[in-house]
């Protein structure tokens, strides 16, 4: 058996690598160790307590801790014996060697290995720089919001982020005054619906209604906004980064759920003449009777749909909740009572549609949702707000402080012009600002540091209010300086950490070396491999084979023609296949090949003794089999056999090299700390 390695998913931990060595081995079950398990660990805390000393290699110590830790992740299901912990050892130690041989090669010390560590110690870091807390709380308040669907209606009062304080007021007034407007008018769509009102194009045709929605659809202010306003209530001016929204909430109701359905859709849009669109509703009736009438239909779907990209797949649409699809079709399809059952002509503004529900599945469990809805707001607007919470917690740890914070910074407004918003502003626009702006675990950040930042970190962009600027630069520099100090301080802090960045520094060695001296070593080594698979050949042997044609015929009547044409010995097979197939390709097939019993079931149940054998019954079908040679068992070829005789050759290349390393580097265990281990 070869095993192919994928770099990006076993490079990391020696927990993996321990156990992959083990694969190689035994080609047990490989045991993947992934980067999700740091978010556990983060939780975790190691024990304190006094390091022994289990082994030495090369004079090196390495203590309990390491071992334990390594251990205890890898069998959880089993009990400490010393006969586990024997076996274990010698994957452990296996391990040590060839990561000593790595060091004493200096691959820990190349510019590729340490660029590759940095960038693992980065992913592993996040989950420790973060507010984990309020995390959870996101993700519990998620699941708890996806319960319910709102359904809201509002008006959009355009104003950028980043906009003056001035135009920011401006564009508030603007939206208070359209609320008033909002309370006073018998219908909140009166006033949405009115060209000009909001800023939101399609107001005017939908009046402002939204529909419904749920979690994770909206930008988090907006959907906050509407979870926390009651049915029929008008909130106040929302402020989220399209600008200021009035919103009015119009209904309420519990989770709908995911439906999956298919459609098949005629294509008919509004702009059509008469004529085409009458066409289009013909051929849609038509299909319709055929659906309703016991066709398949995802076959007429592949044979009448105008929606290509699942016409395909049998009309099969990716699972939808509300909010996702055009209103008609929405409800269409969460109006069908069970799965199969098929819609009436259901009319949107892309055509007409049938519609068959596949499957309806309500909200999962918070233990099964948890995972998706983490991802989702790592990419939603409300991911900003873990990291917001743990700066200010830093703040506190390190006791920071500011300095004249308006002073200091209003002496930018005087060197910093509008060239930063084309990446032209030059540092030393800046000299002599040099004051104490902040300061916390006995650092001190300068006028001079912040101008450093300013300068590095511009960008072409659009121009926007120099102050408004400044003010987020700086909270960006001061988040920025707090959250490389923590950084910084990780391994000191946290002892889980520390081993997981030493696992994952002597994980990549490992593979690095174990990839040059064995794995792709096996590969590229061509005459290294033939001159064991000369050695070894017998180890891969074919079983007895039999060259043979298969002919599988529709019944006994085609069985006896075709039987008479292969006598007659005057047409080949090809031309029998094409004599008898006229009508339909499923008359007759036929096979030729060398194949062992266990290739083909139709030889397990003939006598292949004959030349020709009897006919036999197989899946409703007629087959006789034309015995051209019998072969006995012989080796299989290198080229036959690759796969397996590479990976035995890596085995065996693995252990020369632990012989060798073995030999070079002197190792001692104390067992009596090995079978401390609980």
């Amino acid at each position: 058996m070869l095993i192919f390695f994928n770099r990006q998913n076993l490079k990391g931990s020696y927990t993996l690598f321990l156990t992959l060595q083990k694969a190689i081995s035994t080609m047990n079950k490989l045991v993947l160790f992934t980067l999700t398990s740091v978010a556990l660990l983060c939780q975790t805390s190691f024990a304190q307590q006094k390091d022994e000393v289990l082994m030495t290699v090369k004079n090196k110590p390495v203590y309990k801790s390491e071992f334990e830790n390594i251990y205890k992740k890898n069998n959880k299901e089993v009990n400490v014996s010393k006969q586990a912990l024997d076996d274990y050892m010698v994957l452990f130690t296996n391990f040590k060697l060839k990561v000593t041989e790595a060091e004493e090669l200096g691959m820990d010390t190349v510019r590729k290995f340490r660029d590759e560590l940095d960038g693992y110690r980065k992913q592993l870091a996040k989950p420790y720089l973060v507010d984990n807390n309020l995390n959870d709380e996101l993700v519990k308040e998620a699941y708890e919001r996806m319960k319910t669907e709102v359904r809201a209606s509002h008006i959009l009062v355009k104003c950028e982020l980043d906009a003056s304080p001035e135009d920011s007021l401006k564009a508030y007034k603007k939206a208070i005054a359209l609320r008033d407007k909002c309370l006073k008018a018998k219908e909140f769509g009166d006033i949405a619906g009115v060209a000009g009102t909001s800023d939101d194009p399609s107001a005017v045709k939908n009046k402002g209604d939204l529909g419904y929605f749920t979690s994770m659809q909206m930008v988090y202010p907006f959907e906050s906004a509407c979870y926390k306003t009651k049915v029929g209530d008008i909130t106040m001016p929302i402020r989220t980064r399209f600008g200021y929204h009035i919103i009015k909430v119009t209904d309420k109701r519990p989770s709908r759920g995911q439906i999956r359905v298919a459609h098949i859709m005629i294509s008919s849009k509004p702009e059509d003449d008469a004529e085409k669109q009458a066409n289009a509703r013909k051929k849609v009736e038509e299909i319709l009777a055929k659906a309703k009438g016991g066709s398949d239909f995802g076959d007429l779907a592949k044979q009448f749909s105008e929606d290509q990209s699942s016409a395909k797949k049998g009309g099969e649409l990716p699972a939808f909740g509300s909010g996702r699809m055009v209103p008609e079709f929405e409800e269409a399809a969460f109006g069908l009572k069970n799965d199969n059952d098929i819609s009436e002509i259901v009319k949107t503004n892309y055509g007409y549609h049938i519609i068959k529900r596949l499957e309806l599945k309500m909200l999962e469990s918070y233990d099964e949702k948890k995972n998706e809805i983490k991802q989702r707001i790592q990419r939603d607007s409300r991911s900003f707000l873990p990291k917001k919470s743990f700066i200010a917690k830093l703040k506190v740890k390190y006791n920071f402080t500011e300095m004249d914070k308006g002073k200091n910074l209003l002496a930018f407004n005087k060197v910093v012009d509008t060239l930063i918003f084309n990446n032209d502003w030059k540092l030393e626009k800046a000299k002599g600002l040099e004051k104490p702006m902040a300061k916390f675990a006995d650092k001190v950040y300068t006028q001079k540091d912040f101008a450093n930042y300013l300068w590095k970190n511009q960008r072409k962009q659009k121009k926007q209010d120099v102050s408004h600027y400044l003010k987020q630069m700086f909270d960006n520099y001061l988040g920025d300086e707090l959250i490389n100090y923590e950084d910084s301080k990780l391994e000191e802090q946290y002892p889980e950490f520390k081993a997981l960045m030493k696992e994952y520094r002597d994980g990549i060695l490992l593979f690095d070396l174990t990839d040059k001296k064995v794995w792709s070593k096996a590969v590229k080594d061509t005459s290294g491999l033939k001159e064991f698979y000369a050695t070894n050949k017998n180890n891969y042997m074919h079983p007895k084979r039999y060259d043979v044609v298969l002919y599988t015929c529709k019944d006994e009547a085609l069985a006896k023609k075709v039987r008479a044409e292969i006598k007659k010995g005057k047409l080949t097979d090809e031309k029998i296949q094409e004599l008898f197939n006229k009508d339909s390709q499923l008359n007759l097939k036929i096979e030729k090949g060398i194949f062992n019993l266990e290739e083909k079931e139709a030889l397990q149940k003939v006598n292949l003794t004959q030349k020709l054998t009897d006919n036999i019954t197989l899946n409703n079908q007629v087959v006789f089999v034309k015995v051209n040679n019998i072969l006995e068992p012989m080796p299989k070829s290198l080229i036959e056999a690759k796969g397996p005789i590479t990976s035995d050759y890596q085995n065996f290349l693995e252990k020369e090299w632990l012989d060798s390393l073995k030999a070079k580097y002197p190792i001692t265990v104390n067992k009596d700390v090995l079978y401390s281990v609980k």
